[in-house]
């Protein structure tokens, strides 16, 4: 907060403050007291980044500081987001759900992964499910994939499971996007 407070005033006309990760809710006492302090001490809008996995670790009323979910739904095929992530999708579908039960607005946050997150079926069943959620979707982006990050899992010495993944092209980040715009959703 000491960081945060000679800012504020900037924050306030820039937009506020988006907490992202890693995942913020594996901090969820650290995050909700900042999110906490930052809304309501310093009059802040705040966005929380997610895949909202660990959603089920907080109560409803963590979410009263949060304005803004950016929700991460990596794809639509519980086996295809294993393997992107090691984790189960439903509780993400879970999440989704509950955003619309708190009536929380929520952008979501679609990476196109060629070869991984292109296929059209998928990009439709996902947009189905997104539809679903109703008015609290105040948008979509479509993420064209990048190799920015690469060298942050050479320094950790990990494998990059994405390795070699091309950047999708103009064409196909315009249909996927086009897939969600077909029902109804504002796209970017």
């Amino acid at each position: 907060m000491a960081e945060i407070a000679p800012y504020a005033g900037f924050l306030r006309r820039a937009g506020g403050v988006t907490i992202s990760g890693g995942e913020p809710l594996m901090q969820a006492a650290f995050v909700g007291e900042m999110l906490w302090r930052m809304k309501n001490e310093l009059g802040l809008h705040t966005a929380l980044d997610t895949q909202g996995f660990l959603h089920a670790t907080v109560d409803d009323r963590w979410f009263d500081a949060v304005d803004l979910v950016l929700l991460d739904i990596k794809h639509s095929d519980p086996d295809v987001y294993h393997r992107l992530t090691a984790q189960d999708l439903q509780p993400t579908l879970d999440f989704a759900h509950r955003l619309q039960r708190l009536n929380k607005p929520t952008w979501l946050r679609y990476v196109l992964v060629p070869g991984w997150t292109d296929g059209q079926d998928d990009i439709a069943r996902l947009a189905d499910f997104v539809a679903s959620l109703g008015s609290i979707i105040e948008r979509v982006e479509v993420l064209p994939f990048h190799q920015m990050g690469t060298q942050k899992w050479a320094e950790l010495k990990m494998d990059y499971p994405l390795a070699g993944a091309p950047t999708p092209t103009p064409e196909a980040t315009a249909a996927a996007r086009a897939t969600f715009a077909a029902r109804g959703l504002t796209v970017y």
